[in-house]
């Protein structure tokens, strides 16, 4: 192409832009979606997130996913990003970091500008059993081979349950990473494995896959003796269980700062609910998540997320959060 040919181009490319023609024409927000590890079942929630923020706003919310360590960390960049930063956490560690308690000392002022949008599946415990162990409840998981993994919260969750129903020197822990698990308990190797997930968890559906699994229920003194939320995964969730389970379960939400603007909070908002339903066809954890988990994030909300929640008519869960 000639100088003189070049320059024509460039004008009309200037001139096409300049009057909205061009991609410049669609306004795009950008919002970085602070999530968990690269390999969990939230991060995947994450990524569905953005595919439902851009497709239910038009293109006018671009939501770019990044991989985390942890919710401790989430919660921690809070204090020092600024612009559109959406994280993931249990409003648990939100209620620290606002008290300034544990890690979260000593308290800094910065976490004061956390604010509520949405909940997301919550990390569900899950007892898995091989059909033919013969345990029935978790008084016959004395003398069995068990895996609950190291350092995470289903390991944590685990350890702190099988102390409180009085099964800790009992339970023949068996010293392997949860990702073990499941060839473990296919092979014979071990009688179960206790995970945290969102139902259906990746890993208890391998786990189904061919082998005959048991779930088991926590009584109510059980569940009492937990102090956490109560949960029940429906019959036919797994391949085999054909029964309610009930467990425990830690609430997780979606929080953003009042550095994200009001138009912002409430498009995300409102596109995430709208867009749920079309997520669940995709992953039935979405199915899972309903108006009154409103009342367990332990924050206050974004103006622009009770714009919508108004508009939605959930005046009184709102007010109820």
């Amino acid at each position: 192409m000639s100088r003189k040919h070049l320059a024509a181009a460039v004008a009309a490319a200037t001139v096409f832009s300049a009057f909205g023609f061009g991609s410049a024409a669609v306004a795009e927000t950008r919002v970085t979606y602070k999530s968990a590890k690269s390999t969990s079942s939230y991060y995947q929630m994450a990524v569905q997130i953005a595919e439902a923020m851009k497709a239910g706003s038009q293109g006018e919310i671009i939501v770019t996913v990044e991989e985390s360590q942890g919710s401790v960390q989430n919660v921690k960049e809070a204090a020092n990003r600024s612009g559109n930063y959406v994280f993931t956490t249990p409003p648990s560690l939100v209620k620290l970091a606002l008290a300034g308690q544990k890690m979260f000392e000593p308290k800094d002022a910065a976490f004061e500008e956390i604010r509520s949008l949405f909940p997301i599946p919550s990390l569900t415990m899950h007892y898995v059993v091989r059909a033919d162990a013969g345990v029935e409840d978790f008084a016959g998981l004395a003398g069995k081979d068990f895996i609950i993994g190291k350092g995470s919260f289903g390991a944590r969750e685990a350890a702190k349950n099988f102390e409180l129903f009085g099964l800790t020197d009992q339970v023949k822990l068996v010293n392997v990473e949860l990702g073990s698990a499941v060839p473990a308990l296919k092979n014979g190797q071990v009688d179960g494995f206790a995970t945290a997930g969102s139902y259906p968890a990746p890993n208890v559906m391998e786990a189904a896959a061919g082998t005959e699994i048991r779930l088991l229920s926590m009584s109510e003194e059980q569940l009492a003796a937990t102090k956490r939320t109560r949960l029940v995964i429906p019959a036919g969730t797994y391949p085999g269980v054909d029964y309610d389970v009930t467990t425990t379960a830690l609430p997780v939400a979606a929080y953003t700062t009042t550095a994200m603007d009001d138009e912002t909070a409430y498009l995300m908002t409102k596109t995430f609910w709208e867009g749920k339903a079309q997520m669940g066809e995709a992953n039935a954890w979405w199915n899972g998540v309903n108006s009154d988990m409103l009342a367990t994030l332990g924050a206050e909300l974004h103006p622009g997320a009770i714009r919508y929640y108004q508009e939605a008519g959930l005046t009184g869960k709102v007010s109820a959060q």
